[in-house]
């Protein structure tokens, strides 16, 4: 019988798996949090879709997102990512990545990880929204808009709001599985 869920992953194969084995499950390993920040970044502007289809690519070319071998990429580095047409080819993304390991890492040295940074927003619990209907799910919220805010005053790039908000479901700190999806938990 086929399962039924959120509007979103019904496109494809990879989005149905993404949805069904990774997407609103809470994540606390600093590593997987770090993919999903540059993942959700790397989306700014693109389709969901697109980023899964580059995904083996881009964790390939990004050293399985090793934080620390990112912040230290030289521009022989960024000029072989640039050259690379498996991957989201925008200088100021790839940039972006590279600023964005070596705020990440401040903020572990600082709190001891980035998992107790990041759900010290929601007191360590996930939100859990019960949405009728996919419209109903927004792009971005006052949580959102703070967590974004404060990555920002840190020195975070390419996380505005909605990629904040996406991020937090990506995550499980936020789950927005529709109520009529067999992943809503009620």
């Amino acid at each position: 019988m086929e399962k039924t869920r959120c509007d979103w992953a019904n496109g494809n194969e990879l989005e149905a798996k993404y949805h069904d084995e990774e997407w609103g499950i809470a994540e606390h390993k600093d590593q997987k949090l770090f993919e999903m920040l540059v993942l959700e970044s790397m989306q700014a502007g693109l389709s969901w879709s697109t980023i899964l289809k580059k995904r083996d690519t881009l964790t390939s070319a990004y050293d399985q997102f090793d934080y620390e071998k990112i912040a230290a990429y030289t521009q022989e580095k960024i000029d072989s990512l640039l050259e690379d047409p498996g991957i989201i080819r925008n200088k100021l993304k790839i940039n972006a990545t590279i600023n964005n390991a070596k705020i990440f890492m401040e903020i572990q040295e600082e709190y001891g990880s980035f998992d107790k940074f990041i759900w010290a927003y929601v007191d360590g619990k996930p939100i859990r929204n019960y949405w009728k209907e996919i419209k109903e799910v927004p792009a971005s919220t006052d949580l959102s808009d703070i967590i974004s805010k404060d990555l920002k005053k840190k020195g975070f790039k390419f996380l505005g709001t909605t990629t904040v908000y996406a991020f937090l479901q990506a995550t499980g700190i936020v789950d927005d599985h529709v109520q009529y999806c067999f992943k809503c938990q009620k």
